[in-house]
C-alpha cells in the first residue's frame, strides 16, 4: 500500500451538504478499491490566482489516504465526471506504508 494525496478544488456554488456528498462518493471509492481514507481536511473558501471557469473563488479540500495503485486511476476517473469539482491533483507522499500506520 502506498500513501496518496489528493488536492481539490471544488466549485464556489456547491452547497454544504452538495460538498459532503461529493467527499462522501470519493470516501466510497477509496474504501470499495481497497484503500483507506486517513484525512479529509477542509481548507475552504479561498480566492484563486486566475479564474477557473470564469469563477475568481474556489473550495479547496485535500484527501490524504492509503491505497494500491490501481485506485488512483479509478478515483480520478470519478473526479473527472463529477460535476462540482474544477481541478484535481494526485501526489504520492510514500511508497511503503506501514501496518501500524494503517491501523
Amino acid at each position: 500500500m502506498r500513501k496518496f494525496e489528493t488536492l481539490l478544488l471544488l466549485s464556489p456554488e456547491l452547497s454544504a451538504e452538495e460538498r459532503q456528498t461529493v467527499l462522501d462518493t470519493l470516501g466510497a471509492v477509496v474504501d470499495r478499491e481497497g484503500g483507506k481514507m486517513l484525512t479529509v481536511d477542509e481548507w475552504g473558501m479561498r480566492d484563486l490566482a486566475y479564474a477557473v471557469n470564469k469563477k475568481t473563488r474556489g473550495y479547496y479540500v485535500r484527501l490524504e489516504y492509503t491505497a494500491p495503485g490501481q485506485l488512483v486511476a479509478e478515483l480520478e476517473r470519478i473526479i473527472r465526471i463529477t460535476d462540482g469539482i474544477y481541478k484535481f491533483v494526485t501526489v504520492r507522499l510514500a511508497d511503503k506504508v506501514e501496518a501500524e500506520e494503517n491501523a
